[in-house]
């Protein structure tokens, strides 16, 4: 047996072998992470793609408004940019701020969900008690969707019930069109049920019920939160992917402001939706993008009010961010629209040169405004992957989407 110094010895020697080797491997981390950092700063701008940009700026085109702007984000440096800092209508392409900063907010993995309860013992088809329905924010749930929490009730054998069918829901009142909008801007038949307001809601859960065999009185509804002692028989789920894909690839104006107010809701549940959105978009532009410029104006969270001003420098900056929070970039790579093949950009930019090359979002709003604008990334000619804004108003919009176009084909050459 060791003697107690000689064994006391022997454990200091290891625990300092360890917390050398400790600190070897952090400084080999710093080491590491500052071979990385030097790396980026020693990559270089791709100079032939400079000058067909500088050629690009030069080149004859239609009247009106025009800027861009094009970042290397492998290189992490500005390329080329002209009339970047313009705040130009920015249409649909508003839709990367409110879906960037809602993925943000609420996080990538963020759950919509609507819920069915009971309360109380079910004897010989009676529940001799309650039903409650709780329904969330989620845009896509359509009227007759609420079939299948009837039909949850139904597989647990329930007829008919002695107690209140309780609603409770985050959205009261019908959702609103945006001052500056023309009244066909709204499309409220687009929008899913549980933004209709309470009593479509009211009526299109007690059709699913009748539907199903399970009786309902109308003395028996009543508003409110659902009671204490209250079990969920079935919840649906909707990711958020499912609402970004469909604002970003398909350019959905119902999608987008159901974002905007699932956003105002979470950050305020007492306020308006609408201006409470609207509030975060604004913070999330000056404290997490460091876009402090006056000129830039949000309105809404669709981009359908022409009083929405972004500049491409702004959008290029939004999708730096994207780039650089790899949750988010995985989501904008894989739901905007890819050229010539899909979503808004199916049948644009489908030659040879571009197609399959450009993920983008897409804004337009044509007569009488004339305006359009396209932001998204690509791979450069030598590998890096860019992140470009092109933004035009006062100008056709076929004039436009022709400058489009041929940014795309300078980038990708």
């Amino acid at each position: 047996m060791k003697p107690t110094h000689t064994l006391n010895h022997w454990i200091v020697f290891s625990l300092a072998l360890l917390l050398l080797a400790g600190c070897g491997s952090k400084d080999k981390q710093e080491k590491n992470k500052e071979k990385t950092k030097s790396a980026v700063l020693d990559t270089k701008v791709d100079e032939a793609l400079r000058q067909r940009l500088t050629d690009f700026a030069q080149a004859r085109r239609p009247s009106g408004k025009f800027g861009f702007y094009v970042y290397d984000l492998t290189a992490d440096k500005p390329v080329y940019g002209l009339n970047e800092r313009e705040a130009l209508p920015s249409a649909s392409c508003l839709k990367l701020l409110s879906g960037v900063a809602g993925v943000h907010l609420l996080g990538p993995r963020y759950l919509y969900y609507s819920t069915i309860y009971t309360r109380g013992q079910v004897r010989d088809g009676l529940l001799h008690g309650d039903i409650a329905f709780k329904g969330d924010l989620d845009p896509q749930l359509q009227g007759p969707d609420l079939m299948m929490f009837a039909q949850a009730l139904k597989r647990k054998g329930i007829r008919k019930f002695d107690g209140r069918l309780y609603v409770d829901l985050l959205l009261q009142e019908p959702v609103k069109s945006e001052p500056h909008w023309y009244p066909w801007d709204l499309s409220f038949s687009h929008y899913g049920v549980l933004y209709k307001g309470a009593p479509r809601v009211v009526k299109d859960l007690k059709a699913a019920l009748r539907n199903q065999g399970i009786s309902v009185a109308d003395s028996q509804v009543v508003m409110g939160r659902v009671p204490r002692g209250s079990r969920g028989v079935f919840r649906f789920y909707r990711s958020i992917d499912r609402v970004t894909r469909r604002m970003w690839k398909n350019s959905s104006n119902t999608q987008a402001t159901s974002m905007l107010y699932t956003i105002g809701h979470r950050v305020n549940p007492k306020a308006d939706p609408t201006e409470a959105g609207v509030a975060y978009l604004r913070t999330f532009m000056r404290d997490s993008l460091g876009l402090r410029d006056s000129s830039l104006v949000i309105h809404d969270g669709c981009g359908l009010c022409t009083h929405n001003h972004l500049s491409p420098l702004a959008l290029t900056t939004i999708l730096r961010y994207g780039y650089q929070h790899k949750p988010i970039y995985h989501m904008l790579y894989n739901e905007l629209s890819l050229s010539g093949v899909d979503g808004t950009l199916r049948v644009e930019m489908s030659g040879e040169k571009t197609r399959g090359k450009i993920r983008a979002k897409t804004g337009t709003l044509s007569h009488p405004y004339g305006i359009s604008s396209l932001a998204g990334y690509c791979k450069g000619s030598n590998g890096h992957t860019l992140a470009f804004a092109i933004m035009d108003s006062e100008m056709s919009v076929l004039d436009a989407r022709v400058l489009q176009r041929k940014l795309a084909e300078t980038l990708v050459q």
